[in-house]
């Protein structure tokens, strides 16, 4: 006899007949042997006694024969496989003719118990999200996390109590929804359980039991994920524990996995779907130089976007991934690991997407994009060089040019909206040759190049967009707007000592009605670092470095000097035309020509003294004469009424 329904074929091999007499007998030959009654392709629960599940409607077929007024009764037994499929089977009396029943359930979201309850099934095609991650939400369910606020403020200061019950019970005290209720036992979980680095160490997977962890309020991933269960099925919600393996402390970039699960976290049952969640995770973290444990709650692990958690959980278990297509433990190991605050930070996605890169040429290129602008930093074998960073309005560009053969770590860190820099991505650059005409300025910060952060800082329309700079003859011309009360400071920085002081020299600020220009001069041939500070003009802290270019210079006959020194008085409206070189050669006439705001008088004095006149055109003009002197200033009277000359700008002389 053979009955079909959709995908489900049961084939009946043998009918019993049970007479009620005869029910413990029954019961013990279901017990000895299960499959001598009904083969189910794909129903397992009836041939394994241990996942067995039954639901006894009538009398209870675990004890004595029911008692004589019942014997007469029809009796239904119904018989669950793990996929939610049950068999009800009806037992009627000596004097009726027995009977299977053609009543079967398609139902495959609930299985049942011994006990008549009911569970939900482990996950099928329903509970499937797509991947990849169509970056739709890090949730696996809308989620307003803002309706949590009062709910999560009241979790967290629940005191620890002596018994499970009673803790589930004052949590639920906030909590109504299953919803509501994973929330607090998770919040509660997440600020009061301490992982126990010390038994991860040794590797000491002992077993924690829930009332010792209440005790001790410490305990490994196998113990967060046993006490959330307790505590899930104590509030009357579903919940399972999953062992898997992680990309957690000690993983390294690429390794591979083998052996026993590393790791342990759990499944909730809400709104008729499966979700996951990592309570150790979302507890703290472990940090790998002092190997302490540290209370930072991690709300990315509640209820994991099934597409993101697989990047660092990978389950023994592929349907508990709830991913379709499933991946593989290979893509596991190889696809590229986004640490959880990668998108805690409001990344999207990076390139390439594989956690090893090999350079072409020397160098290696990574991208990533953001929902909004960020601040980025990287490092390179721990240090903050041989790479250029720029920033994009949603993302950042990096480009790094080992200087050895062989493996490199790379780190990338992102600010996001805090004031600390978090890790982000990890990856191993394979060097197979350097290239040797690119060694950048040991001095060149980031980022490189202005961007949406310049912008911010005041520095508007610079006349160069790219970040880095080619100057044939080693001269070059940037000019960009400055928002009012802004002011701007810059140095240059190559890789021979050049002294502090001379670092401003090879610059020379002119400020215009709109734009600030910075005339720049390189003393030799190589690349350079330019750097641009900004600060408000009425605050009086310093400067703060903003972003810098990087200049660059193949011409070997290249030597120029540098600008004049400029001194407190020079203003910032003030614009020189000539001369621009801060060195004079001796017994010349030099020609003198500026634009200064706000003097009554204008004068140049080196051996004798030579005034300027004041033009039409609102420059200040004349001519002097290097003999017989050393050094030249330009002086100015700022009022007609004082006999103070102020000094605003020192030229030297070469020797005779």
């Amino acid at each position: 006899m053979e009955l079909k329904k959709e995908n489900c074929e049961i084939t009946i091999d043998m009918l019993l007949i049970v007479h009620p007499e005869k029910r413990r007998t029954v019961q013990r030959d279901r017990q000895t042997d299960p499959a001598s009654s009904l083969q189910c392709r794909g129903f397992q629960g009836i041939g394994n006694g241990n996942r067995r599940r039954q639901k006894f409607e009538g009398n209870d077929l675990r004890g004595n024969v029911a008692q004589t007024q019942h014997h007469q009764q029809t009796q239904v037994i119904t018989s669950y496989d793990n996929q939610g499929t049950h068999l009800t089977v009806e037992i009627h009396p000596g004097n009726k003719t027995p009977q299977l029943l053609k009543k079967f359930s398609f139902d495959k979201r609930f299985q049942g118990d011994r006990n008549g309850n009911t569970r939900p099934q482990q996950p099928g095609g329903k509970d499937a999200h797509a991947y990849p991650w169509d970056r739709s939400s890090l949730k696996s369910m809308p989620l307003d996390l803002r309706q949590f606020e009062k709910l999560d403020e009241y979790a967290s200061k629940v005191k620890v109590k002596s018994s499970l019950e009673e803790l589930v019970k004052a949590l639920l005290q906030e909590a109504h929804t299953d919803l509501e209720k994973v929330r607090a036992i998770w919040v509660w979980i997440c600020h009061h359980i301490e992982y126990d680095i010390v038994a991860a160490q040794e590797k000491d997977r002992r077993s924690y039991k829930p009332t010792d962890i209440l005790q001790s309020q410490k305990s490994n991933c196998d113990g967060y994920a046993e006490l959330f269960e307790k505590m899930c099925r104590i509030a009357g919600v579903h919940c399972v524990t999953v062992a898997g393996y992680s990309k957690g402390y000690g993983y390294q970039t690429g390794q591979s996995f083998s052996g026993e699960y590393d790791h342990a976290w759990n499944a909730v049952y809400l709104e008729g779907r499966w979700h996951l969640l990592d309570s150790t995770w979302g507890s703290g973290l472990v940090d790998p130089v002092t190997t302490k444990f540290t209370f930072i709650y991690n709300e990315f692990y509640f209820l994991t976007h099934p597409a993101l958690f697989i990047e660092d959980h990978f389950p023994d278990n592929k349907n508990w991934q709830l991913l379709k297509p499933v991946q593989s433990l290979r893509q596991f190991e190889t696809n590229m690991y986004h640490k959880s605050e990668f998108y805690n930070k409001g990344m999207l996605a990076a390139y390439p997407e594989t956690s090893v890169i090999k350079t072409v040429k020397g160098k290696a290129t990574i991208s990533i994009e953001s929902c909004s602008p960020t601040l980025f930093m990287f490092m390179l074998n721990g240090k903050q060089e041989n790479g250029i960073m720029t920033f994009k309005k949603n993302g950042m560009k990096l480009e790094v040019y080992p200087q050895t053969t062989g493996s490199h770590k790379l780190q990338i860190f992102a600010k996001g909206n805090s004031d600390l820099y978090s890790s982000v991505l990890e990856y191993t650059v394979e060097c197979n040759s350097v290239d040797r005409s690119i060694q950048l300025p040991s001095e060149l910060h980031q980022p490189v190049g202005p961007s949406w952060f310049s912008e911010q800082a005041g520095i508007l329309k610079p006349s160069h967009p790219d970040p880095i700079i080619h100057t044939k003859d080693g001269r070059c011309s940037i000019s960009f707007g400055v928002e009012e009360g802004i002011s701007v400071l810059a140095s240059l920085h190559g890789d021979e000592k050049i002294t502090e002081e001379m670092q401003r020299r090879y610059i020379f600020q002119v400020h215009g009605e709109k734009r600030t220009e910075l005339k720049v001069q390189l003393p030799y041939a190589g690349k350079f670092a330019l750097k641009i500070f900004a600060k408000k003009r009425l605050d009086p802290g310093n400067y703060v470095f903003i972003f810098n270019y990087l200049l660059c210079c193949s011409n070997t006959k290249v030597k120029w000097p540098v600008f004049p020194e400029s001194f407190g008085n020079w203003g910032q409206d003030n614009e020189l035309l000539e001369p621009l070189s801060g060195v004079l050669p001796a017994n010349r006439n030099i020609p003198f020509k500026l634009k200064l705001h706000g003097v009554a008088e204008a004068l140049v004095k080196g051996q004798d003294t030579w005034p300027l006149t004041l033009s039409q055109d609102g420059y200040w003009e004349g001519t002097c004469n290097t003999a017989g002197c050393r050094e030249v200033y330009v002086m100015v009277l700022e009022n007609a009424n004082h006999n103070f000359y102020s000094y605003i700008l020192k030229y030297k002389v070469t020797a005779q």
